[in-house]
């Protein structure tokens, strides 16, 4: 069974020329968004499948597990596939209400033993409690950097011992010229992709003020102040980025 969010949509929301306003996840993204992040986010289905073999290794029986940031439930979707312990729960939260109304129609398309419960509200304000595995696919870089540490100490402190969080990140290298070689690496699978230079210059304008990203070694380090245990890279293409930590 493929989780893989196939949208009959083509996005096309910054192929003609406009005054760009920050980019937002509203219902026109909501629309398009499964063919955007297929065609923007190099190495997005490998995070997926991975996701599912850590999974079957790291939820704990009688649990809770969390997709902080779940968009529309792809990595929901592979959690409860993959999850083979009794008990646990699926906690999806996003504070777009078009993301989750989209979200709860991918998810009612797919079968599964393990729970879903869908909440609308800033991952900030939610309560992590006998977390076992969370997930933060692409979702911290939205939250203010100042911001970021109260997040992590607050789902470190909600996590089983041996819990699992899977980060997923867009990153910015600290030598300016390798930042701008990864940059320009994935502005090149943009364009192979269909996305017209128009297309990618407007939305880099449009996720400018919304979306801060942070070197690697930035984020180890926060993962670590926050009470992770252990915390590396497992995933690298480009200026994307996933890491593990455990409690």
């Amino acid at each position: 069974m493929a989780v893989l969010l196939v949208s009959h949509l083509t996005d096309t929301i910054y192929a003609s020329q406009q005054q760009v306003a920050d980019f937002n996840f509203d219902q026109q993204v909501a629309d398009v968004f499964p063919d955007m992040i297929q065609r923007s986010v190099p190495g997005y289905q490998t995070i997926l499948h991975t996701l599912g073999l850590l999974t079957e290794r790291y939820s704990q029986a009688n649990s809770n597990i969390y997709d902080l940031g779940c968009s529309l439930g792809a990595a929901t979707l592979m959690m409860r596939r993959h999850n083979k312990q009794p008990g646990c729960t699926i906690i999806s939260v996003d504070n777009s209400a078009a993301m989750l109304e989209r979200a709860e129609q991918h998810i009612n398309n797919y079968r599964g033993d393990t729970p879903v419960q869908l909440c609308c509200q800033d991952l900030q304000e939610t309560e992590i409690i006998n977390a076992s595995m969370v997930v933060l696919n692409f979702t911290l870089q939205f939250i203010a950097p100042e911001q970021r540490l109260s997040a992590l100490t607050n789902i470190a402190n909600g996590m089983n011992d041996g819990g699992l969080l899977l980060l997923s990140e867009k990153i910015q290298h600290p030598d300016g010229v390798m930042n701008d070689v990864l940059i320009d690496l994935h502005h090149e699978f943009k364009r192979t992709n269909g996305y017209s230079e128009l297309e990618i210059s407007q939305k880099r304008t449009a996720l400018e003020n919304v979306m801060i990203t942070e070197s690697v070694d930035h984020h180890l380090q926060r993962l670590k102040e926050a009470g992770f245990s252990h915390a590396a890279v497992w995933y690298q293409s480009y200026n994307f980025c996933s890491m593990l930590a455990i409690k």
